[in-house]
């Protein structure tokens, strides 16, 4: 390939101009970073919340999905629970590039599992419509999102970025 330098194992790093580029089975994977977003949550903060506002705040920032998953949680880790999907819809909203305004809102942001296991985020409404402005033409995004908690903290972080919409 002209303008390409071979790596260790025949792998390409991509054209020699630059551009965004990953490893691929011989072939190349362009992706993109659209945004980055990650954020901490005390945990206690949450708990408080919870007990003084109760249902309302749940349903107010939670999707039914998310409360389910977190009512099936011991008492123990029910609010760890809830602070990690609350710091993955903020790390979420600061990815995106608007915070909590421009019509996002944080049921807008609902973290899911893939069949695998793995958390990632259900976007709809302004969120969804956002992510749509943001993506490049003839690309489609992908969101990334780990989560973890270590009381007294919970902690997300969110990765959204573009690749040809023909890349599986």
């Amino acid at each position: 390939m002209a303008g390409a330098r071979t790596l260790s194992r025949g792998r390409s790093d991509g054209p020699r101009h630059g551009g965004a580029t990953g490893w691929g089975r011989g072939r190349y994977n362009t992706r993109m970073i659209l945004g980055i977003g990650n954020d901490k949550v005390d945990i206690r903060r949450i708990e408080a919340v919870i007990e003084r506002h109760g249902a309302r705040f749940l349903e107010r920032v939670f999707t039914a999905v998310e409360r389910a998953k977190a009512e099936r949680r011991t008492e123990r880790i029910r609010s760890a629970t809830y602070a990690k999907r609350f710091a993955a819809k903020e790390a979420a909203s600061k990815a995106l590039g608007t915070g909590f305004r421009a019509g996002v809102f944080m049921k807008d942001l609902g973290v899911v599992n893939l069949p695998s296991g793995q958390p990632t985020l259900r976007l709809t409404g302004g969120a969804a419509a956002r992510l749509a402005r943001m993506t490049p033409p003839g690309m489609r995004a992908e969101i990334a999102l780990t989560m973890t908690d270590e009381y007294p903290y919970a902690d997300a972080v969110v990765v959204i970025s573009a690749v040809p919409a023909s890349q599986p």
